[in-house]
C-alpha cells in the first residue's frame, strides 16, 4: 500500500457546495476503512479547499474513487491534485 495526498480546490459557489456537501461527505465516509485515511477542509482558505489522505494500491484506484465523489461529478472541484506521499514520522509512518 502507498499513501496519496489529494488536494481539492473548490469552486467559489458556496450555495452549490452547501447543497451537495452532505452527499460528498456520505460518499467519502463510505471509503473510510477501505482507502480513505482522513479528509477535511482547509479552514478559511481562499479559494476553499481540502486535503484527503488515501492508502491504496495505486494512484489509478485513487483517481477512480475520486471520480465518483459527488463534488467532482457536479463540477464543484476546480482543481484536483493527487500526489504520492511518504510519511516518515508519525502514526502513518
Amino acid at each position: 500500500m502507498s499513501y496519496f495526498a489529494v488536494h481539492y480546490t473548490y469552486v467559489s459557489d458556496s450555495d452549490a457546495l452547501d447543497l451537495v456537501r452532505p452527499r460528498h461527505r456520505e460518499y467519502l465516509s463510505s471509503l473510510v476503512g477501505d482507502t480513505l485515511v482522513a479528509s477535511g477542509p482547509y479552514p478559511g482558505s481562499v479559494p476553499p479547499g481540502a486535503l484527503l489522505i488515501f492508502s491504496a494500491d495505486s494512484e489509478d484506484l485513487v483517481h477512480t474513487q475520486l471520480n465518483a465523489d459527488p463534488f467532482w461529478q457536479e463540477g464543484l472541484i476546480a482543481e484536483r491534485r493527487v500526489q504520492p506521499w511518504n510519511p516518515v514520522i508519525g502514526s502513518l509512518a
